[in-house]
């Protein structure tokens, strides 16, 4: 909250006070080992963090309790419980979650609250505060912790939370207006996201170079390229006039610079930018964040890139294979990596961008045709070597070079709305609630019995729950799995 709180003016009827005012109770879980796997159905499990997320709760994020092992069931989440972790990162820290349907035998973890509170309190009214501008700042301030990675907020500071409480009935209108105005935010929402999944499929159709070429089964076509030991199935069919051409019989293709460790010490070795995976996307390059390499001053003259080259990636995930754009000299004498490929087209075959425009809507092609080992795809030099490329007539090149410029040019400008809309739809968000807990959402009733009576009853009912209730001890049932590790949320 901000410092001026205590002086702005309340509307009729609220009291200023703490998140503890509204509560009987706040209850955390315990962890312990447990088996590194969901627990199945009919066994008890102990969410993780990444359970509890914006707005949504995740009850199949957990893990198994052990066979045998004892735990109170008093930790047992049910459907309408708030929830929010005590411990995450500094965007999530705090983040309220309602419990929708929710299956039986999962338990609080020591990283996860669940706040209790009072029935003379609408639930919803307490979810929506907690998502507030207000409270969001005053948890984001007061978690502690060295690393955004993991933040904390301790339930003493939790309790402390300054906030303004609003009648009982003001309240529930409060909610009704929030959830009618996010009603459409949401519909807005929905709309820009399916446009922007439709702009990226549309944008990766018009930037495929034989888009508005391909002709049907009666039309003569250009032959398909002589069999290279590659899987080419169901390459387009280019009208006749083209060919088609493997990529190493237009470019010279090469590999990279792979880093040796040894020669990084050597001061007499030249120091060289040089590109990786990451600085080659798709259609683009980020040049952000430039690495430098020592190596032999031969090497680093033959690798050096050269405008018009063509970089593709040969490593990464699987749908990353070959992908990349075309470089335009940016560095001065810059190299790439060996999960870089350079392919320097030779003299009047095809356009570069042309080239590397077929490469990046070729991504089926190189997933057939790349291998995959534990964490990592790749494709080999040799096998890139053979991609099939449809070269069109040199008079044409030109011309669907422009055409597709011209198109990206269109969907560049509509992403640039698509993403600005995602802006605003946030920060209306934010008004929304900043609004609604300031009292300016809806109209304060009169005859509305003033938060602070309401608040003289929460209290009471707060000391008739003083009394702590037994413990039921339960024990998870014996299963044939033993495997355990320890629990880390």
């Amino acid at each position: 909250m901000s410092n001026s709180r205590a002086i702005e003016a309340l509307p009729s009827g609220w009291t200023r006070g703490h998140l503890r005012d509204v509560l009987i109770a706040i209850e955390a879980g315990k962890s312990f080992t447990c088996e590194p796997r969901p627990a199945e159905e009919g066994e008890w499990g102990i969410i993780k963090v990444s359970a509890m997320t914006w707005g949504s709760f995740r009850a199949s994020e957990n893990k198994a309790v052990p066979a045998g092992r004892e735990f109170d069931k008093k930790h047992e989440i049910h459907p309408g419980d708030i929830l929010i972790s005590r411990a995450n990162t500094r965007e999530y820290v705090g983040a309220p979650v309602l419990v929708g349907e929710c299956r039986p035998k999962l338990l609080l973890s020591d990283k996860s609250l669940r706040l209790v509170p009072s029935s003379e309190v609408d639930r919803k009214w307490l979810l929506y505060l907690l998502s507030s501008p207000g409270v969001r700042k005053y948890i984001s301030d007061t978690a502690t912790g060295t690393k955004d990675s993991m933040r904390n907020i301790s339930q003493q500071a939790l309790m402390d939370t300054p906030i303004d409480i609003p009648p009982f009935l003001e309240q529930q209108r409060i909610v009704d207006a929030i959830e009618d105005h996010l009603s459409r935010l949401d519909a807005a929402g929905k709309l820009i996201e399916r446009s922007s999944i439709r702009l990226h499929r549309l944008r990766n159709t018009v930037s495929d170079p034989t888009f508005g070429y391909t002709v049907g089964g009666d039309a003569d076509a250009a032959d398909l390229p002589v069999p290279a030991g590659t899987i080419d199935s169901d390459l387009p069919r280019v009208p006749h006039g083209w060919r088609w051409r493997r990529l190493e019989d237009v470019a010279e293709v090469v590999g990279g610079v792979t880093k040796d460790s040894k020669k990084q010490s050597d001061p007499d070795l030249p120091e060289v930018p040089y590109l990786r995976v990451a600085n080659v996307q798709r259609g683009r390059l980020d040049l952000d964040q430039i690495s430098v390499i020592r190596v032999p001053e031969r090497k680093a003259e033959a690798l050096a890139l050269q405008p018009g080259d063509v970089l593709m990636n040969e490593g990464g995930d699987r749908d990353k294979l070959g992908r990349g754009w075309v470089w335009e000299g940016q560095i001065p004498g810059v190299i790439h990596q060996n999960h870089v490929f350079r392919a320097r087209v030779l003299s009047g075959e095809i356009e570069p961008k042309l080239l590397s425009w077929y490469a990046n809507s070729s991504g089926a092609w190189f997933e057939r045709n790349g291998k995959q080992s534990v964490n990592l795809a790749s494709i080999s030099l040799s096998k890139i070597k053979k991609f099939p490329l449809p070269v069109p007539p040199s008079t044409e090149q030109q011309r669907i070079v422009e055409r597709i410029e011209n198109d990206l040019s269109v969907m560049d400008n509509v992403c640039e709305l698509v993403a600005r809309s995602r802006v605003r739809s946030r920060s209306l968000r934010r008004a929304l609630l900043a609004k609604a807990f300031s009292g300016r959402l809806v109209r304060q009733d009169p005859s509305d019995e003033p938060a602070g009576a309401m608040l003289m009853r929460v209290a009471a009912e707060r000391g008739s729950t003083n009394a702590k209730p037994k413990r039921q001890r339960m024990t998870q049932r014996t299963r044939s799995t033993t495997a355990q590790q320890e629990f880390d949320v």
